[in-house]
């Protein structure tokens, strides 16, 4: 692998899942620039890097399946439509080998941030905390859940057991 198709690699995958989770948590939306620069990355890079075709092949598939599960999901009210896109396309970039740790993760990782979302919204804020915008947002029960609080940091506990990692 080239030195700057690595150093692309190791930073930008990372760098933009910690952004979403960030943009999640403040705004309650991940926005698409975000996901495009992830899914037009894999396309740039993983030829550049030397993923076999095969293994991109796959990698596409399962970034198509993933979007067309949580695209069902979003129709049904289940899931924001900004967690289905973030998700499909860090699936796009896991690939296969670690999608399926990576769903398992995230939906734990989920469970926990909405628990803790709830106990903070069955408890009053602290009147400092009233005037913070994005502590009424998350505080208002009306809001969903910022999923990608958990969609994040599941993808980076397992992004060193990934092809990308292997291929170093």
């Amino acid at each position: 692998m080239s030195e700057i198709a690595l150093i692309a690699v190791l930073a930008l995958f990372p760098v933009s899942m910690m952004l979403a989770s960030i943009y999640d948590l403040f705004t309650m939306t991940i926005p698409n620039r975000i996901t495009l620069a992830l899914t037009i990355s894999f396309f740039v890079l993983a030829p550049i890097a030397g993923l076999p075709f095969e293994a991109m092949f796959w990698h596409v598939g399962l970034g198509f399946g993933v979007l067309v599960a949580c695209y069902g999901l979003f129709v049904l009210g289940v899931m924001g439509g900004g967690d289905a896109k973030l998700l499909a396309a860090s699936a796009l970039w896991l690939g296969p080998g670690v999608t399926l740790q990576y769903l398992l993760l995230a939906a734990f990782a989920g469970g926990v941030v909405t628990l803790a979302i709830l106990v903070l919204r069955r408890n009053a804020l602290p009147c400092s905390l009233l005037k913070v915008e994005w502590v009424t947002r998350l505080h208002d029960d009306r809001n969903g859940v910022p999923y990608g609080m958990a969609l994040g940091p599941a993808a980076l506990f397992v992004f060193p057991e990934s092809v990308w990692m292997a291929m170093l």
